[in-house]
């Protein structure tokens, strides 16, 4: 019995080859200016984050999100241990705020370093400052997972967070492990701050890559059209460019 079992924990942690897992994740920060409140050194209230792009539950792979702020604030170096992962701070100054996402341990051993910058203040385009919308500043990205080993696999290959392949037919997976205990919820569908958050569905980012190659397909071909006159010029004689 203990030889069987053994072999199985061992199957379980066998990697599958050439499968790999994407979480879309975004990750950004929102500032509401203060108003009336505002002083000289405390203008804004703002928070950073990482969440699904779905604004699913992210803590099925992230363990824990480290957040270093600037020096001049108390305790810059914030962790925070579960969902959402995000925290609040006030103050008046733009800086670059890194976040460590740290993965469970059948997820991945190593970390992920995420950079953004905090934006206060809105562009000239979008009017002056107000208390009741905030400036957001988001990005996109994907957490790709290479190899994934098969708990991992059965784990999450539900969850509609992930992004997962197809397996071939007549691969066995191990029984995804038990609940426990209730865990609280986990995603940001209603957050407080959920109606300001950007939408990066899929179709949008295939329509942004679409535009961006019309127009490197187009770039290309006025270039071509430039070098195909320059090669059909008649040459300039020496006399020529001798006056």
């Amino acid at each position: 019995m203990m030889e069987s079992r053994g072999a199985q924990q061992v199957d379980e942690t066998k990697k599958l080859k050439d499968v790999e897992i994407s979480f879309p994740v975004v990750y950004g920060t929102m500032a509401f200016w203060l108003g009336k409140k505002a002083s000289e050194y405390n203008s804004h209230k703002w928070t950073v984050y990482v969440r699904s792009a779905t604004n699913e539950d992210l803590s099925v792979i992230i363990k824990r999100a480290v957040f270093q702020l600037h020096p001049s604030f108390n305790n810059p170096t914030r962790v925070v241990d579960s969902p959402p992962f995000e925290l609040s701070e006030s103050g008046w100054g733009e800086f670059e705020i890194a976040i460590k996402l740290f993965f469970h341990s059948d997820v991945c051993d190593k970390q992920l370093e995420l950079y953004h910058q905090l934006k206060l203040f809105p562009e000239e385009e979008s009017g002056p400052q107000s208390t009741k919308k905030p400036v957001v500043a988001e990005s996109y990205d994907e957490i790709v997972f290479y190899e994934p080993t098969k708990s991992f696999f059965a784990r999450v290959q539900n969850h509609p967070a992930a992004i997962v392949p197809r397996l071939p037919s007549g691969l066995n997976l191990p029984s995804p492990a038990p609940i426990t205990h209730v865990k609280k919820r986990g995603d940001t569908k209603d957050h407080a701050l959920s109606q300001w958050f950007m939408n990066f569905s899929e179709a949008d980012e295939l329509l942004k890559l679409a535009a961006a190659r019309q127009q490197v397909q187009a770039h290309i071909a006025k270039l071509r059209r430039q070098l195909s006159m320059i090669d059909g010029m008649p040459p300039q004689s020496k006399a020529t460019s001798g006056q």
